[in-house]
């Protein structure tokens, strides 16, 4: 089979299905090597770039999607979108970004962390899709856990959990408490101080 055929196919295959589509969906499609499917798609997203398309593929995990790029989304929008877009507030964001940073957590170290109650803030976040729940964990009362979905992936543009940014490093005072002025610059090694976690002993949902 020819390139540009097997290019043809995966195009059709991404287009039809509108959603993410495993390699492994697309290995059974065209019965090649998980590497041949690979530098076919990087084949096919360099030919988009070179031919200014106004479609891209993009990478979500282990899965591609066909879809529009997001800089033209402004003469897209008024013509075609009528869907209702998630309305985070900044209380779903800090917990969206908690639990992107810190996989498979509880809510009460999520509450922990923020020092108020977070179950609004998951219920909206899991009825948007962008969270999932990621098993119990095993402490007291058995509470569960939850995780980022591939959702939140592709709405903010990351391949993968790998791909968000570091966070700042930061001082502590003698309250342990951050110190918010005075971050130290990402380039100074000395004095870094990890993030703290809050204790999971005994933690209960």
């Amino acid at each position: 089979m020819e390139i540009n055929q097997q290019k043809a196919i995966l195009e059709a295959i991404l287009f039809a299905a509108g959603r993410p589509v495993s390699g492994k969906e697309l290995l059974l499609s065209l019965e090649i090597s998980e590497k041949d499917i690979e530098a076919i798609i990087a084949s096919m997203q360099e030919d988009y770039k070179i031919q200014a398309r106004g479609i891209e593929i993009i990478k979500i995990d282990n899965s591609y999607q066909l879809c529009t790029k997001k800089e033209l989304h402004d003469f897209i929008y008024p013509v075609l979108d009528k869907r209702n877009k998630p309305n985070l507030s900044n209380a779903a964001l800090e917990t969206l970004a908690i639990i992107a940073y810190n996989p498979k957590i509880a809510r009460a170290e999520i509450e922990a962390i923020r020092g108020v109650s977070a179950d609004a803030c998951v219920y909206k976040l899991l009825e948007y899709g962008l969270i999932e729940e990621a098993g119990k964990i095993d402490l007291p009362g058995k509470p569960m856990s939850y995780q980022t979905t591939t959702e939140f992936l592709r709405m903010f543009g990351y391949t993968s959990l790998e791909d968000l940014p570091d966070l700042p490093r930061y001082k502590l005072d003698e309250n342990k408490q951050i110190v918010i002025e005075e971050l130290i610059e990402q380039n100074d090694e000395k004095g870094k101080i990890e993030a703290p976690m809050p204790a999971r002993e005994g933690i209960e949902e």
